[in-house]
């Protein structure tokens, strides 16, 4: 809901940090790779009991979300390119609910494994959008210069860091925050449903 605003906010100094990585020989499908492996390390630091430390890990991989795409529109964006960033992103998101599950399965698994279905959904209704849209020849005027079509909702990457945030601040809450996001990515899986049928009618 929130992706494109913060986009705007943050697209000179990301350009900025960019322009300086390239300089110094650093590729953008390199920067996808150390910002996926930086963001799993939160993953162990969850299931033991670090869940203030994850953060750090969290916040360092959206970064390096960001300054890849930067890059990759300030030399040559590729369909690989696009390809990883999208594949890495899904795989990190759902990395953080199963961590804490993993931390006490007993009391978190439940919640994690609605979320994790949530995401399912939300992935798949985007991704399968995306497809079609490619097809049909249709471009998003909303978040320009992606590698393929995205579709808006209710939850985007902004939320969905905002409540990683908030479960690694407050892991005691990991539950209602997990089941109330599971409930508001719902409704972004209906609304892009809604969005494709219209979209794609005959």
């Amino acid at each position: 809901m929130f992706d494109a605003r913060l986009n705007t906010l943050l697209k000179r100094p990301l350009d900025s940090f960019a322009r300086s990585l390239l300089r110094a020989g650093l590729r953008p499908d390199t920067v996808s790779w150390i910002g996926f492996v930086i963001g799993l390390g939160a993953v162990p630091l969850i299931a033991t009991g670090r869940s203030d430390l994850a953060l750090v890990c969290i916040l360092l991989n959206r970064l390096a979300d960001g300054l890849d795409g930067a890059m990759a529109r300030q030399s040559q964006p590729t369909d690989r390119g696009a390809f990883l960033d999208i594949s890495l992103d899904f795989l990190f998101y759902s990395a953080i609910p199963l961590a804490f599950a993993l931390a006490d399965p007993a009391r978190h698994g439940l919640a994690a494994a609605v979320l994790i279905y949530a995401f399912i959904g939300t992935g798949s209704t985007f991704l399968a959008f995306a497809v079609i849209a490619a097809q049909r020849g249709l471009t998003s005027t909303t978040f320009t210069g992606k590698g393929f079509h995205y579709l808006g909702g209710l939850t985007e990457s902004t939320e969905t860091i905002a409540v990683f945030s908030l479960m690694c601040l407050m892991p005691a809450w990991f539950n209602p925050l997990a089941f109330g996001f599971a409930a508001l990515c719902g409704v972004t899986v209906v609304t892009r449903i809604a969005a494709g049928l219209k979209a794609f009618s005959p």
